[in-house]
């Protein structure tokens, strides 16, 4: 069975990447969600491994002391970080990781796993992006401002990244998705040979 592809799909805020690889999940079956392990506690109808990997603070340190995370970020006194083992196994597995993370966790995958492949996901343009965050309707035309200004951040990192789709239409960058995976394995079994 073939090795399945660490796919690292990071994105402006509001580019829609969670869209994406939410419809990546329904559309095609050989693919998987990372899931991250966090020392938070669970909310109400939250399963362990299904949303997170729940562990107390002291396990997550541990597991960072032992190099046993992909990545890992602190927010709000909690951890939030990717076991290395749980990817690995899927990989083996045959299955297509999908790790929908920002760009220090992206930039922590690429120096444990070389061949990661990291996708960023912008939108059509500025405009779209500002529209999109207002559409949401969940923060404050400040907020958004903020949201703006860390775009224009971001993009310099943009040619870090193996990759870039332009989401303009979720269906077409689903697919450029899922063909850029594809062709990732091709070339990994060809040099496999």
């Amino acid at each position: 069975m073939d090795k399945g592809v660490l796919v690292v799909v990071s994105g402006l805020s509001g580019a829609g990447k969670g869209t994406i690889c939410k419809r990546l999940l329904e559309k095609y079956p050989d693919y998987v969600l990372s899931v991250s392990a966090t020392s938070r506690k669970p909310r109400k109808g939250e399963e362990n491994g299904r949303e997170y990997f729940f562990i107390t603070k002291e396990e997550f340190e541990e597991m960072i002391r032992d190099g046993k995370l992909l990545e890992y970020a602190r927010y709000v006194e909690n951890y939030y970080g990717t076991p290395r083992e749980w990817v690995e196994q899927q990989l083996e597995s045959g299955k297509n990781i999908i790790l929908e993370i920002e760009l220090q966790g992206a930039f922590q995958v690429r120096e444990k796993i070389p061949d990661a492949v990291l996708i960023f996901i912008l939108p059509p343009d500025m405009d779209e992006l500002k529209r999109r965050l207002i559409n949401r309707g969940t923060e404050t035309m400040e907020e958004i401002e903020k949201r703006l200004e860390r775009a224009v951040e971001e993009m310099a990192f943009i040619p870090e990244y193996d990759y870039v789709i332009v989401n303009d239409e979720v269906e077409k960058s689903v697919d450029m998705l899922h063909n850029i995976v594809r062709s990732e394995k091709e070339k990994e079994s060809e040099e496999g040979e």
